[in-house]
């Protein structure tokens, strides 16, 4: 994908999708609604930056995404991992094994007694981890928070991947165009409960919902699968066994669209039932041409986790502090600018076809 920051966007297939105005953000968008400032690095001042300290060598910067085993955090710290090596600091992974509120405080308070200069975090619950990482950013890292953030007072700067408004005017725009001008019933197989850029992406989806050229398409149920497969799978029988009349499924995580297009794929409702969401193409290409989906969109993962890490070592550099209108830059991305409340947008998703999803390979 050529997502590449704010000089250069993805390709702008999401004809519907002109409020897309990013640089981009969401699998989870920007999850940052709140109009509170970000941390201590928002409210710090320009002044105290000096763009062109060089990054320190030897940064210890820590991926800590919402679990591990998740193809989707696979692929965005292998992007951090990449970037982390270019600079010469020092990259490590750790997380839990399942996704739950309170499942990475203590990952982060161990990494703070180790000393880390960067902790790079995709946050489960928007507070939940918040007084874990106050006392990291007190014992002198970093929080960089990417696809889900925490609660701006939490954090020095969050890395978007797409506007919030951006990434749910896509999926129902995706979702209607596959169920055509008749409607029906629809309903969202989201992430867990309190993942905060689900929450924030799934309320847009409902005032979506209401404009006039949606009038005809009803939201009966949100099911939450917790990003694990077998879960996601059970839920999207139970939405068809509790609602006989849907016609379509929206999937804004990478592992419930997957589990969803994988059941739909074997049963009776392949074709019927419409699906569409956020996922890999590398994951999904069989079921666009199969017939199971005729779209869905993403962003550039693997970019994401670089931006991340490329964040982190210029907080830590002191080249920013996170205040609005600071620059960067963020290896072979080029450079980006720090935005209202401590974020920065990666750039424009793509959306998937059966004719264009053979030219991508994450």
């Amino acid at each position: 994908m050529s997502t590449t920051g704010s000089r250069r966007l993805a390709p702008a297939y999401i004809a519907a999708a002109t409020g897309l105005a990013l640089a981009l953000s969401a699998c989870g968008g920007t999850t940052n609604t709140s109009s509170t400032a970000g941390g201590g690095a928002a409210s710090s001042s320009s002044a105290a930056a000096d763009p062109n300290a060089p990054i320190k060598e030897g940064l210890k910067v820590a991926f800590l995404p919402k679990q591990l085993n998740n193809s989707y955090f696979t692929v965005t710290d292998r992007g951090g991992k990449a970037a982390v090596g270019e600079y010469k600091g020092v990259f490590s992974e750790v997380g839990p094994s399942e996704a739950s509120a309170s499942s990475q405080v203590s990952y982060i308070n161990t990494l703070t007694q180790q000393g880390s200069n960067v902790i790079a975090t995709s946050a489960n619950d928007p507070k939940a981890i918040c007084s874990a990482l106050d006392e990291a950013r007190s014992a002198g890292a970093k929080v960089v928070t990417f696809d889900s953030d925490t609660d701006p007072s939490c954090r020095d700067l969050y890395i978007n991947q797409a506007t919030a408004e951006g990434i749910a005017s896509t999926q129902i725009k995706l979702i209607s165009d596959a169920i055509g001008p008749d409607g029906g019933d629809i309903a969202i197989l989201s992430a867990t409960a309190n993942a905060t850029n689900q929450n924030a992406w799934i309320e847009l989806m409902k005032k979506e919902l209401q404009k006039p050229e949606y009038a005809k398409l009803k939201l009966v149920a949100t099911a939450y699968g917790d990003d694990n497969a077998q879960k996601s799978q059970q839920e999207v029988q139970a939405l068809l066994q509790a609602h006989p009349t849907l016609k379509g499924i929206i999937s804004p995580t990478t592992v419930g669209i997957a589990a969803a297009a994988q059941y739909l794929s074997g049963s009776e409702y392949k074709g019927k039932v419409q699906l569409t969401g956020l996922g890999f193409p590398s994951q999904l290409k069989e079921f666009l041409k199969n017939g199971t989906m005729k779209s869905f969109a993403l962003w550039d993962v693997e970019k994401l986790g670089y931006l991340a890490a490329y964040a982190g070592a210029a907080l830590a550099s002191g080249q920013i502090t996170g205040a609005e209108g600071q620059t960067f830059k963020a290896g072979t991305l080029g450079e980006f600018k720090v935005g209202p409340n401590a974020t920065v947008l990666l750039g424009e998703p793509t959306v998937f076809t059966a004719a264009n999803v053979d030219k991508y390979n994450f």
